[in-house]
């Protein structure tokens, strides 16, 4: 079925992997238990998770004992920098066909529906940093 509206895997991860690894503040948090809480596979977490590591927002200890904890303070990471650090900058281009003038239609079809889903999409994440997530209890389905 199709979706007018999504968010990759890959972000869905970084978010709420990030929420799981503040909420444990000086605890480490392993790839398993992100896995068990999101429902995504090891390798993919691990993947997403060196662009984390890389940005310096958490730290890694392999081994058997390993896992993942905050570097960064929570409050300074809004949801927006996690979601353009792994897909890029959002496009905020007004048109859907990437065209800033020049249409062949003298009114847009859209009627720039696109463009305010984007700029309420980018507004909500500006607002959000994993701080105020940090509270969020988590349901973990067996």
């Amino acid at each position: 079925m199709s979706k007018v509206v999504t968010v990759t895997e890959a972000a869905s991860i970084a978010l709420h992997g990030l929420v799981l690894v503040a909420q444990s503040k000086e605890k480490l948090i392993n790839v398993n238990q992100i896995a068990k809480v999101t429902s995504s596979s090891r390798h993919h977490i691990a993947k997403v998770f060196q662009q984390i590591v890389k940005e310096g927002w958490v730290s890694s200890q392999r081994g058997p004992s390993g896992g993942f904890k905050m570097l960064a303070d929570p409050a300074d990471i809004t949801f927006l920098q996690i979601y353009e650090l792994i897909e890029g900058p959002i496009d905020r281009s007004y048109c859907p066909f990437g065209k800033q003038e020049g249409c062949s239609f003298k009114k847009c079809l859209l009627h720039g529906i696109t463009q305010k889903m984007t700029n309420e999409f980018v507004e909500y994440l500006e607002s959000q940093t994993l701080e105020m997530h940090m509270n969020n209890e988590i349901s973990i389905k067996e």
